[in-house]
């Protein structure tokens, strides 16, 4: 019989790591199992952290017993696990906000509950954020029910960086913004094929924003304010991360990397109350002009 689960102490937890990874999660026992046995197989970087904030309706997604179990693995291996609750529900924005809080790690990976990550994933991000020094990189994530859908249309908005990343304005109305159809379907996957990249080799390239596994620089994602806009928004929106990002790729940078690791599960969303974007609003904001 699967016994208590030991939720860990935020007080113990918040230690000066290498890296912490920030999960939120709501009704995904199933996504949440899968999330963690990718992170369970990670190497090359020992001890990393991990928090999972839960705000099911029922009882806490990492109670499940096959969620236990990663848990317990993980720690086995060496991870620290802080397992929390997070309720009411205060909007995607708010709930970033507080793993965020829960970390003083350099860096901090913000993985959404339904993303795979093939073992080696981990290492090159934290590699690849280290030599390129921006903000943040991440993996755009492959959706292996499109791998028969080729869309060479969408694969010349793949441009890579030439040296370092360099910060960058980006706005909807901008070509820039189009760099995102990268990250539909199997693009990425398709792209990287014809890189033909030889092993243990990795490229960064151009975006305007990455959802679902995002290594940010924490204290540069803190210095642009991180999620702290989530009070200015209602509680049914989506698009956080992106406003996020665009506040760390304006002053510091950032980069997607290939190959990527990550896989989207392809489930359902729980994110079906939508009725704003969180990043249309920050950009109102700081686009409008001041009074003189």
């Amino acid at each position: 019989m699967n016994r208590p689960l030991d939720l860990g102490a935020p007080e113990e937890f918040r230690a000066d790591r290498l890296l912490d990874v920030l999960i939120p999660t709501r009704n995904r026992p199933a996504e949440l199992a899968v999330t963690l046995a990718g992170l369970a197989a990670q190497d090359g970087v020992p001890g990393f952290g991990v928090v999972v904030s839960d705000q099911s309706d029922g009882e806490p997604a990492y109670a499940h017993p096959a969620a236990a179990t990663m848990v317990r693995a993980l720690r086995q291996r060496g991870h620290p696990v802080l397992l929390t609750r997070r309720l009411p529900r205060r909007g995607l924005a708010e709930h970033r906000a507080y793993l965020l809080a829960t970390s003083a790690a350099r860096y901090v990976l913000n993985l959404d509950d339904d993303i795979w990550l093939e073992p080696g994933a981990v290492h090159r991000l934290v590699t690849a954020i280290g030599e390129l020094g921006c903000g943040f990189v991440g993996n755009g994530v492959h959706g292996l029910s499109y791998t028969d859908d080729v869309r060479p249309e969408s694969h010349g908005h793949y441009e890579e960086w030439i040296g370092p990343p360099t910060p960058e304005r980006i706005r909807p109305d901008t070509p820039e913004w189009n760099r995102a159809r990268i990250h539909s379907a199997a693009n990425l996957l398709h792209v990287t094929e014809q890189l033909a990249l030889p092993p243990g080799a990795w490229r960064a390239y151009k975006v305007s924003w990455i959802g679902g596994c995002v290594l940010y620089d924490r204290a540069r994602l803190v210095d642009v304010g991180g999620f702290d806009f989530w009070r200015r928004v209602q509680e049914k929106h989506q698009g956080e991360d992106v406003a996020a990002q665009l506040a760390v790729l304006a002053r510091y940078g950032g980069a997607g990397i290939l190959p990527s690791g990550a896989y989207h599960l392809e489930s359902p969303t729980t994110v079906t109350d939508r009725d704003v974007e969180a990043w249309e609003v920050v950009l109102a904001e700081e686009d409008t002009p001041q009074p003189a």
